[in-house]
């Protein structure tokens, strides 16, 4: 079955750096759109950012120029790199894929501190 398990959470202070992972399996990411979502407390849960099959990349405004989305074949995992890392941004990060139904992780905390 389809697997996808977030890492690389934690608390950073403001403008420092995170990377997070999506480790894949049952399914192959470099063949499927991959997306990272976020949802704060009391929010909603929101795209940041995801990448095609053909590595097309597309970010929210808010993390546009901040984040990276990116992806390891050869490991089938999936990566975002925060940078300038705001307080805004605390939330609990998602991988997703979408097949026939939404495949989601259990989530990884992001907290950043002022």
């Amino acid at each position: 079955q389809v697997q996808l398990v977030e890492s690389g959470g934690g608390l950073v202070q403001a403008v420092g750096s995170l990377r997070l992972s999506c480790a894949a399996s049952g399914i192959i990411l470099s063949i499927n759109t991959m997306g990272w979502y976020r949802q704060a407390p009391g929010k909603q849960r929101e795209l940041v950012a995801t990448i095609t099959s053909g590595d097309t990349k597309s970010y929210a405004d808010s993390v546009k120029g901040r984040f990276t989305i990116s992806r390891d074949n050869a490991k089938n995992t999936g990566y975002l790199l925060m940078n300038s890392l705001k307080p805004e941004d605390t939330a609990v990060y998602y991988c997703n894929v979408k097949l026939t139904k939404h495949y989601w992780g259990q989530g990884t905390q992001v907290t950043v501190s002022s």
